[in-house]
């Protein structure tokens, strides 16, 4: 997984969503789903991939911006209650965390401009009553 770019990268709190809030309506008009790999962020627009790796332990992971937050002083984002399992983060509730926006490398093959095909002949063979083609299908 790769970042865009350093100097998209932030440094800070991260909190997680309690187990309560599952199914909660987020500002996007999403439903909260715990099982989701899912966020909250103050400035990025909703949809976008975030990769947020804690570097406590080298654990990361993608989510996906749905809501606005997080409201405490201090925090850069807000995770699903499974981002925060993946990260590592439940038992200490809050950790220092790095976020910065997620773009996969998408390669998208191209078919050759000149392909050589070979050239096939075909001969199709019918029986013949009395004269009469007969098709049958």
């Amino acid at each position: 997984m790769t970042p865009s770019s350093v100097a998209d990268q932030q440094k800070g709190k991260a909190s997680f969503y309690s187990r309560r809030s599952n199914g909660a309506r987020t500002s996007s008009g999403v439903r909260l789903n715990n099982d989701s790999l899912v966020c909250a962020h103050k400035s990025h627009p909703f949809g976008t991939l975030l990769l947020v790796k804690n570097p406590a332990n080298g654990k990361e992971v993608v989510v996906k911006v749905i809501d606005r937050g997080p409201h405490v002083r201090g925090r850069i984002i807000d995770l699903s209650y499974e981002a925060a399992r993946r990260l590592g983060i439940i038992a200490a509730g809050v950790a220092m965390v790095e976020v910065s926006v997620y773009e996969p490398d998408l390669h998208i093959p191209m078919r050759p401009k000149d392909p050589s095909l070979p050239e096939l002949e075909l001969e199709i063979t019918t029986p013949k009553e009395k004269g009469i083609l007969k098709l049958e299908y």
